[in-house]
């Protein structure tokens, strides 16, 4: 007989950053595992040195960070933490990236602009990541920026049930802030079996980036309105979406989205809003400046963690949406 024989047996190595540590150690939780120890700082002209605390060879290895404020900082120590499982020997690297950063410049409006998602994707790929695991991206395309598998996972469901459990169905509308996420709106009306409505926006010609709301396309008088996105940063757009929606009659309004950025004057608008309740996920960490009464925040950790389960024994991502789809 030639050459050795080996047990064969497969390894799951969980890694993270430092950029939102909350979401990780759930997402270990879930899986039953411990984080594997890494030390990590930054020197002091802001370099950053990662070294982990135990052997990733031959491990299948899967390494969370999401891209927070300050945003270039933490893409950067993912991309030296992949580097570091690579030339480890990890077996494969999965890097699992909730919120994806710069995912808003997925093309070119006007000559002479960077196409920044398409560079995130390829900063990924040579450092060394297999795969890419991720929530809800800002649009579909920028799964072919990644010359490899792209597991898309969403926040429909988590945030669907929960709207759908303390509301009463008969009078809820769902509405889509522009004409962008219509089709995301549809999969929720489908889910909730609610009508749809949208808010149709128009730009103030006299007014340079001045986004004036135009008019509400739908039935929303007397109505229960949640309003559905895939983030939120300054808060602007959706609280002058929901502010169209009162002025049309609407009883009460829901406002849903699965990134919270909340960014610059996001906490005084949320605050200062008629909204009754604004509903994101865990895939960053929520400001303290924004842990407000009326502000919810569901885990994704139970989703992600079913993913890397499926990912690390050859099953399907996919099978945890079908039904949804």
């Amino acid at each position: 007989m030639s050459g050795i024989k080996t047990t064969g047996e497969k390894k799951l190595m969980l890694f993270s950053g430092r950029a939102h540590p909350e979401l990780a150690e759930e997402v270990a939780h879930e899986l039953g595992v411990s984080l594997v120890p890494t030390k990590a700082f930054d020197f002091a002209n802001g370099e950053i040195y990662v070294r982990f605390q135990e052997s990733a060879r031959g491990a299948d290895c899967f390494l969370i960070q999401s891209h927070t404020a300050p945003i270039n900082k933490w893409i950067m120590e993912q991309l030296i933490m992949i580097d570091a499982l690579k030339r480890a020997s990890a077996r494969s690297i999965t890097v699992i990236v909730p919120f994806y950063g710069y995912a808003r410049q997925d093309k070119k409006h006007r000559g002479r602009e960077p196409i920044s998602a398409r560079l995130i994707a390829d900063l990924l790929k040579t450092s060394g990541a297999d795969r890419i695991l991720t929530v809800d991206l800002h649009t579909d395309q920028i799964q072919g920026f990644f010359d490899g598998p792209v597991d898309h996972l969403f926040a429909l469901p988590v945030l669907a049930d929960y709207v759908g459990a303390k509301v009463d169905r008969t009078k809820l509308t769902v509405v889509s802030p522009d004409a962008g996420r219509v089709r995301v709106a549809d999969r929720w009306c489908d889910r909730l079996g609610a009508p749809l409505a949208i808010v149709h926006k128009r730009r103030d010609p006299d007014v340079a980036n001045q986004v004036t709301v135009h008019e509400v396309v739908g039935d929303v008088h007397g109505r229960v309105c949640v309003l559905v996105d895939d983030m939120i940063d300054t808060g602007g757009t959706i609280c002058a979406a929901a502010d169209a929606l009162f002025a049309n009659g609407a009883e009460d309004v829901i406002v849903t989205a699965t990134h919270g950025v909340l960014s610059g004057p996001a906490a005084d608008r949320l605050k200062n809003s008629k909204v009754s309740e604004f509903v994101f996920t865990n895939t960053l960490p929520t400001p303290n400046e924004v842990e407000l009464d009326k502000v919810t925040v569901l885990s994704m950790a139970p989703t992600i963690a079913r993913a890397v389960q499926e990912v690390f024994e050859d099953g399907s991502v996919t099978s945890l949406f079908e039904e949804h789809a």
